[in-house]
């Protein structure tokens, strides 16, 4: 039975080797569970034109809020306003990515 001899199953080693797999993988663990709930409760703005439209949501990319400046706001042209809401959710969604990968990326390092 070659590959179990003294150096145990696999080449783990005696259980100290698995203990520390399973200390790294509880930290690891922990370390996610922390940038998640800095991800749910970061505040993130998207803006389109200055601030003709505001978009804020959170890390996990759930919009809280929209706000439109009324100065811009021009009844005849609504498909001005609808693309620069469009255009401030892309922002925010464009940086809740960032700060998914940011935050997930330093939680264990492998995702």
């Amino acid at each position: 039975m070659a590959g179990y001899g003294r150096g145990g199953f696999g080449g783990f080693g005696g259980g100290n080797q698995m203990q520390q797999l399973m200390k790294q993988a509880q930290k690891m663990q922990a370390e996610m569970q922390k940038a998640q709930e800095e991800l749910e409760n970061a505040e993130i703005e998207g803006v389109a034109q200055g601030d003709a439209v505001k978009v804020i949501m959170n890390g996990k990319k759930v919009v809280s809020s929209i706000s439109i400046n009324p100065d811009y706001v021009d009844l005849d042209d609504i498909e001005m306003l609808e693309d620069l809401i469009v255009v401030a959710l892309n922002d925010a969604y464009q940086k809740a990515d960032e700060m998914n990968k940011q935050k997930m990326g330093n939680a264990g390092g492998l995702f």
